[in-house]
């Protein structure tokens, strides 16, 4: 898939934030028009929430289905919102307060532990049927080294941190196009010029 325009990247988001209002705020499903250009393609995505700094939800697609991009994202956005195990469902008074980040992944590719990049790579760990799933922000935003990402995504999946050597351990890599609604707020653009 080639990158998002500005404009595609802003719909996205948008459509994020108007899926979590339907949900949240009037108990409806949103019906996503359908798309065109790059959001009519068919791609893995994950919406991340965040809420006065801090996490407060994440639920996403690794692989393409037959949905549209733009169908991916309302759905994994309502997702983030209402059925992250993780945290309890947004409330309506806190929609306002949601900070809206969307990843879009590119296909998974099996990788080697060694080829493995900080910043530049999510990753995939599975073993017998279990699996984790970090996209490539959180070492970023952790400061992990590439062993600490692999042992934590190893985690994720409910394996043993050192799980990553073993042979019949998979090691798929992706990299993601991240934008969040900061990248369109006033002040970011005018730093950023």
């Amino acid at each position: 898939m080639s990158p998002l325009s500005s404009d595609e990247r802003r719909a996205l988001l948008d459509l994020a934030r108007q899926a979590i209002v339907e949900a949240v705020c009037q108990g409806r499903t949103l019906d996503v028009a359908p798309a065109l250009g790059a959001m009519a393609q068919p791609a893995g995505a994950f919406v991340t929430l965040h809420q006065r700094g801090g996490l407060c939800g994440c639920i996403g697609q690794v692989g393409a289905s037959s949905e549209s991009l733009a169908a991916t994202v309302a759905r994994c956005a309502v997702g983030a919102a209402c059925e992250d195990p993780r945290f309890r469902p947004v409330r309506p008074e806190e929609v306002a307060e949601l900070e809206i980040e969307i990843s879009v992944l590119s296909s998974l590719e099996v990788v080697k532990a060694d080829a493995v990049e900080v910043g530049q790579h999510g990753l995939v760990v599975a073993q017998h049927g279990q699996r984790g799933v970090l996209l490539p922000q959180v070492p970023v935003e952790h400061r992990w080294t590439r062993e600490r990402f692999l042992e934590e995504t190893c985690a994720k999946a409910g394996l043993a941190p050192d799980a990553w050597k073993h042979p019949t351990t998979v090691l798929l890599a992706f990299t993601a196009e991240v934008f969040s609604e900061a990248d369109f707020r006033p002040e970011r653009r005018a730093k950023a010029g």
